[in-house]
């Protein structure tokens, strides 16, 4: 058993962080995977994505973002043209290897170098992209980079509370559930109730394991379907995904 370490007045402390130096902020960089490939966000991926968001024809994508639908190219352009020179949130276009066409945009945001903490956001998948090994490899190059390529510790999540499928995909991908913030920002006109998930280093061996497990190709059949659930390659004493919200 680890006894609380406690200071000189007897009240209770948290554990050294051995050797701790801020870590480094995410650069501009191509992340390479199986699947997809994630490129830092530029004009050139205009066309590509607006084509692949107008698969969308309902809009619905856009419900809980701050941004779109967009009605025409121009004007998503503009704000594609807005985004590129960002370093926070510092985005990406995701490719899909396959084709050679960019089908989302990701970004990482609220990069703490000196405490070691960064966010995934602005996941803007097309329809292209949803419920896909796309999807899910770009996540995981995107934590893996900032785990083991820059030594972060702790990566977070945030969505609308209301946005049960968000919430549902954060709960897949192995983050844990930490909290509501209520009436934390208005988006559209509207209050967001804001949902706080994370992962931390430690727990980063078992989701890493459990990602390159289900991205095997042998985990698909020939239409591409998995044949087993990501979940299910993370054991149960390890698995560190909250019950609040399991379908």
């Amino acid at each position: 058993m680890i006894l609380q370490e406690l200071d000189d007045h007897g009240d209770p402390i948290g554990p050294v962080v051995a050797g701790w130096e801020p870590r480094r902020r995410p650069a501009h960089t191509v992340l390479e995977g199986r699947t997809v490939r994630l490129e830092p966000l530029s004009a050139s991926h205009v066309p590509d994505l607006f084509a692949a968001y107008s698969a969308d024809r309902s809009g619905r994508m856009w419900t809980y973002l701050s941004v779109g639908p967009f009605s025409d190219e121009a004007g998503f352009a503009a704000w594609v043209d807005a985004l590129v020179p960002s370093e926070d949130p510092l985005f990406f276009a995701a490719v899909d290897k396959a084709t050679g066409t960019a089908v989302g945009i990701v970004s990482y945001l609220r990069i703490d170098p000196a405490n070691g903490s960064i966010e995934v956001g602005w996941v803007t998948w097309s329809p292209l992209m949803q419920r896909s090994a796309i999807s899910t490899e770009a996540h995981y190059l995107l934590m893996k980079h900032a785990f083991e390529g820059l030594g972060y510790r702790r990566y977070e999540w945030k969505c609308n509370a209301l946005n049960m499928p968000s919430m549902k995909a954060a709960e897949r991908l192995g983050f844990t559930y930490e909290g509501t913030f209520r009436q934390a920002v208005i988006v559209k006109g509207r209050n967001r109730d804001t949902a706080w998930f994370s992962v931390i280093d430690k727990e980063w061996p078992t989701l890493r394991d459990a990602f390159e497990a289900w991205l095997k190709p042998d985990n698909f059949d020939a239409e591409g379907r998995q044949r087993r659930r990501l979940e299910d390659f993370r054991s149960r004493e390890n698995h560190v995904v909250a019950d609040t919200f399991r379908p």
